[in-house]
């Protein structure tokens, strides 16, 4: 590359002025930025009570998940009242019990088991068994008195084994009676029902509750059970309605409220800290950048400016929808990365969305959907605008952009973010940014180029056309650099077109560049129109400060039409430093002349001495392709106009003398033309002369006759 960054492609220093351009850079844009994404860290204080009514709705002014101790509390309290009452029965406890039990009821039973001895006769027998169990019902003392011995151990093991049964297992106070009632039911069913009814009888007096409620135990269970709930959260979306308007205010409500900093407002200094952090990280990436790799635009404080204010506004824009489930993805984003695509460049638009991409994507709840979303809907816009020459070229963007915007919607749902009816929503949201990206980009971007003096492909077409007044009086009193200046606008848009420059941008240039002989028309040989030349009467070195004067002259006149600066630009750099070689070599001549002239040792000693910055431009050298092409346009048709021969060796050779001599003289090294553009720019600017300066049929004399007659009988 001849020159990329700096004079011999040298990658740029950074300098204490880039240093302080980046200090107020990243100080404006970091404090705007970031006093956009902390707005809400301060809410504004509520004044409701539990009980009141809410005269407006109080909505959640950024989205947190909240731990609801209202609602956990009547979780546990819910699990706790569920916990049944609790006992004090043990094993340990029902075995001892049981144990005792039978031997009281065996100890009981003696006397009945005496009366039943062998050696007492059946009216003893009868005698003490009517003394016996007092407690006996007339039924059961029938039964009794109606058994044998055998009979008597059979009822009274029966009774035993079930009050030991019994009283093992959990017998609570409260169950006793109920237990009683239903003893005959326990008994064998080897038993009669009259003899099942006397062992309920005798064996009921020693059942005895094992179990009785303990309040300390009941306590306990239900405090673990209150224990075990988890505490209840859930999220509460930035937006969410917490009470609406009209509503009664609630304790959870107002618990809400509280968990959202409503109701006493505090400044969240640890989001505070992470915003700004964020923000000074993204903005030094995106200033790095423009310094690394745009240096045309690091220099250019409206650049600046407009990539600052694009961003910004489009924060503020994103953040003032963030949360809002549908107006997020309304938001045209894609816009920025259409403007700036137009008027700086594709790849500094492309940074910035992937910026705007972060950014939305954070203030969204680190959303990768909504990044996805801004970045990949820009990158659509600024794929399909290109230069946006026409209005299809926006619509043709917005199109892509729903079209991007749809896809990625449709992704996340697919992956489970929302169900078909959101889908719906989005699909329709999609639609209406891409429209209003469309609709503001074509709005703004002539508007934004004329406050920042970026042209526009507009403000172009407007200045091309010759009903200008500057191009106007170019015509009118100096037809002959009219005429050139055609010539090198159609040379140097076939240049720029052919290495990937602004074709426009060359073609308006070459009108504008030579304005400045209007100042002088006559000074200049394309418009003297067979008039003496002056120079003929002149020193080389007045004629090079004549020629040299079209510059400033130019630019003044520039200034006074108020042309934009970029085509200003054009007017000092199309020249250069060039040397004016014909007056160098007249000058030359002229000193070596008293001496012998150019063949003698003193008159070569005589030429020499002539100083060559003399007869220089001022310059600068050409800082862009688009004028580099100018300066080579400017001078190979001024150079192959005044051929004798223009058969394409001739016109092939005098393009490449002129590339060969502005190379070496070094008139490229500060703008990004390579030596491959420059054999490109050779073949085009040869196919062009070549189709200005074709062969024309040499009619024979006759022929011009007739064909002269025809016209004008037909005229007539």
């Amino acid at each position: 590359m001849i020159g990329s960054w700096g004079a011999g492609g040298r990658e740029p220093a950074f300098t204490r002025r880039d240093a302080l351009r980046l200090g107020v850079s990243a100080i404006l844009l970091i404090g705007a930025l970031g006093a956009i994404l902390s707005v809400d860290l301060l809410p504004t204080r509520v004044n409701l009570q539990v009980g009141s009514v809410a005269p407006e709705p109080v909505v959640a002014p950024k989205a947190i998940d909240f731990q609801s101790t209202i609602e956990t509390e009547q979780a546990r309290a819910a699990a706790s009242a569920a916990v049944p009452f609790q006992y004090d029965y043990t094993p340990q406890k029902g075995d001892t019990l049981a144990t005792q039990q039978v031997a009281s009821f065996r100890a009981a039973m003696a006397p009945v088991d005496a009366a039943f001895e062998s050696n007492i006769g059946n009216d003893a027998r009868r005698q003490a068994l009517q003394n016996v169990l007092p407690d006996l019902s007339a039924p059961a003392r029938v039964t009794l008195l109606s058994l044998d011995a055998t009979q008597w151990a059979t009822v009274r093991d029966e009774a035993a084994r079930v009050l030991d049964l019994i009283e093992r297992a959990e017998l609570r106070d409260t169950d006793v009676a109920d237990v009683r009632a239903n003893l005959a039911a326990q008994m064998s069913g080897s038993l009669t029902a009259a003899e099942s009814q006397l062992a309920a009888e005798i064996a009921g007096p020693f059942l005895v509750p094992n179990s009785s409620y303990s309040a300390a135990l009941t306590q306990e269970a239900r405090d673990q059970a209150a224990q075990q709930v988890a505490p209840v959260h859930y999220p509460i979306l930035q937006g969410e309605v917490i009470v609406d308007k009209g509503h009664v205010v609630t304790a959870l409500d107002m618990a809400k409220m509280e968990a959202l900093g409503l109701l006493n407002p505090r400044l969240d200094l640890g989001r505070l800290a992470g915003w700004y952090l964020m923000t000074i990280l993204l903005v030094g990436l995106l200033l790095g950048w423009v310094w690394r790799f745009r240096a045309e635009l690091w220099h250019r404080n409206n650049a600046l400016l407009l990539v600052g204010l694009v961003l910004v506004v489009t924060t503020l824009a994103v953040k003032f929808a963030a949360g809002r489930p549908v107006i997020q993805f309304v938001v045209p984003t894609a816009a920025a990365g259409i403007l700036l695509s137009i008027l700086l460049d594709a790849e500094s638009a492309m940074v910035l969305m992937f910026v705007l991409g972060i950014m939305a994507g954070i203030v969204n709840g680190s959303s990768l959907e909504m990044a996805c979303y801004v970045f990949l809907g820009g990158f659509a816009g600024i794929l399909v605008v290109r230069r946006g020459e026409r209005l299809h070229n926006f619509v043709q963007a917005g199109i892509a952009v729903g079209i991007v915007d749809a896809l990625v919607v449709t992704v996340f749902t697919l992956l489970g973010e929302r169900d078909i009816t959101g889908l719906l929503q989005l699909l329709g949201a999609s639609a209406v940014s891409a429209a209003g990206a469309a609709v503001a980009a074509v709005g703004s971007f002539a508007v934004l180029g004329n406050l920042f003096g970026i042209l526009t492909v507009f403000q172009l077409l407007e200045l091309a056309n010759p009903s200008q007044p500057v191009l106007r009086r170019l015509l009118t009193e100096t037809p002959g650099t009219y005429h050139h200046s055609l010539m090198v606008g159609n040379l140097g848009e076939r240049a720029a077109s052919a290495i990937g420059a602004d074709p426009l941008l060359t073609r308006v240039a070459a009108y504008y560049h030579d304005i400045g002989k209007l100042a002088n028309p006559l000074a200049f040989i394309e418009n003297q129109a067979g008039s003496g030349n002056i120079h003929d009467e002149l020193a080389p070195e007045v004629s090079a400060q004549v020629l040299r004067q079209h510059v400033p002259d130019g630019i003044d006149t520039a200034y006074a039409a108020r042309l934009p600066k970029t085509l200003i630009a054009f007017i000092p750099q199309h020249h250069g430093t060039g040397l004016m070689s014909y007056f160098y070599a007249k000058a030359r001549e002229l000193a070596a002349a008293p001496y012998g002239g150019l063949e003698t040792a003193a008159g070569r000693q005589a030429a020499d001495a002539v100083e060559a910055r003399r007869f220089r431009h001022a310059g600068p050298k050409p800082q862009t392709r688009e004028a580099a092409l100018l300066m080579l346009a400017d001078s190979v048709e001024a150079s192959v106009r005044s051929l004798s021969s223009h058969d394409e060796p001739a016109i092939r050779a005098m393009v490449d003398q002129i590339i060969d001599e502005r190379l070496a003289d070094g008139q490229f090294d500060e703008c990004e033309l390579t030596i491959r553009d420059l054999e490109r720019v050779r073949e085009a600017f040869i196919q062009q002369l070549l189709g200005m300066y074709h062969q024309r049929i040499a009619y024979p004399q006759n022929k011009i006759v007739e064909l002269e007659a025809r016209r004008e009988s037909g005229a007539r």
